[in-house]
């Protein structure tokens, strides 16, 4: 949020997600789906000034949708599965704007290498005690996985911060506080590396 300029308060709330819904066969709109009941929990818990922004984050691996883990046992199989292989990850967003009760929603996806990972590999990502709260049980920035440059590497770690960019500065969306910048500069710095991908959304 501060690459955006913006300054947010951050709340957590416990909202269902069901990962076997009907539109599981339709990843990003179950991504987008679970951040739209999490931006109207949050709106019911109070927040009804503001604009809200929600987000939840699925991971798709060979047709089959993983959240977070249920335990050890479960994350160790979706990093075997994970391993060496290919996957998407789909990350849900939705705007709630003041005075509205239906979210504005989107879903970006990326393509993701999982590096090939031996037991002891999982063993030691596991001992860090990260797992439990990622979506596919790894989170991007220990290097266990990699996007190309013409992939959001942000929207693995986080957030799709370009694309969330564009619809806030896009004039269409109600209740985006002042200061608003592309958070462009700040994520080449982090990266080390000119993202070609957000200069085609966020310029």
């Amino acid at each position: 949020m501060a690459w955006l300029g913006l300054d947010a308060d951050l709340t957590a709330v416990d909202t269902p997600e069901d990962l076997t819904s009907p539109l599981a066969a339709v990843p990003a709109q179950l991504a987008a789906a679970i951040a739209a009941e999490k931006a109207r929990a949050a709106r019911s818990a109070g927040e009804t000034a503001r604009l809200v922004l929600a987000f939840d984050t699925i991971v798709v691996a060979e047709g089959e949708v993983l959240g977070k883990p249920r335990d050890l046992d479960d994350a160790y199989r979706m990093l075997r599965a994970l391993s060496g292989r290919a996957h998407r990850v789909v990350t849900g967003v939705a705007l709630l704007e003041p005075g509205t009760g239906t979210p504005r929603t989107f879903a970006v996806t990326t393509r993701v290498e999982m590096r090939d990972l031996s037991d002891a590999d999982i063993a030691e990502w596991a001992a860090k005690g990260e797992f439990m709260g990622c979506a596919g049980a790894y989170n991007i920035e220990h290097h266990l996985a990699s996007v190309s440059l013409g992939e959001c590497y942000q929207n693995v770690a986080g957030l799709p911060l370009c694309h969330l960019y564009a619809a806030l500065a896009s004039g269409a969306v109600a209740g985006v506080p002042a200061g608003l910048t592309s958070p462009l500069g700040a994520c080449d710095a982090a990266l080390g590396r000119r993202c070609a991908l957000g200069r085609t959304l966020a310029t």
